[in-house]
């Protein structure tokens, strides 16, 4: 008994070892968790919308396809420092003629509202997920998480954290191209 906390800082700090070793060779990549929803229909949903926002509610009906081309589905939050920094892309890939489905994570309608009053609306559709019960669902373990939608209503692709340029640039658009 005496000798249990040992042999758990032992594992610990192994376990560290091991990281810490991935990282020095690039192999360790924390946005590297797979989506068990790749080459899958999104999960069944229906979800309110947010009527401030004045679009429509989002369902899994809304997913399904077939469409004209990829859609993206953000999760996102007012809460979210990292979803004020990927805010300008979604904008930026509405501009671009991508349609983007808003679910709002646990936030506040009113602090949601705000939100895309002071920043901008980049969404087609937009529901509330104030429960977080969707996002688990969909495995989100954090804000903000994008999928890619093919034409089809499969989902191709997820990233988890805020769409930076250089990710948009670098591996959104050409799946956006390929999957066109």
């Amino acid at each position: 008994m005496l000798y249990a906390p040992l042999g758990l800082a032992g594992a610990a700090g192994a376990g560290f070892w091991v990281m810490l070793r991935g990282l020095q060779s690039g192999d360790y990549n924390p946005r590297g968790v797979p989506s068990v929803l790749i080459g899958r229909a999104p999960p069944a949903f229906s979800l309110p919308a947010l009527e401030a926002s004045g679009l429509p509610a989002l369902s899994s009906t809304d997913l399904s396809g077939p469409f004209p081309g990829p859609v993206l589905v953000n999760f996102w939050a007012s809460w979210c420092v990292p979803c004020i920094v990927e805010h300008p892309q979604l904008m930026r890939l509405k501009r671009d003629g991508i349609p983007v489905f808003g679910i709002n994570y646990k936030d506040k309608l009113a602090d949601a509202a705000a939100f895309l009053t002071r920043h901008g609306n980049p969404f087609t559709r937009l529901g509330c997920d104030e429960p977080g019960r969707v996002a688990i669902d969909w495995g989100v373990y954090g804000v903000p998480e994008t999928y890619l939608i093919d034409r089809q209503g499969i989902i191709r692709w997820r990233y988890a954290g805020p769409l930076v340029p250089e990710v948009v640039d670098n591996d959104l658009r050409p799946l956006l191209r390929r999957y066109a």
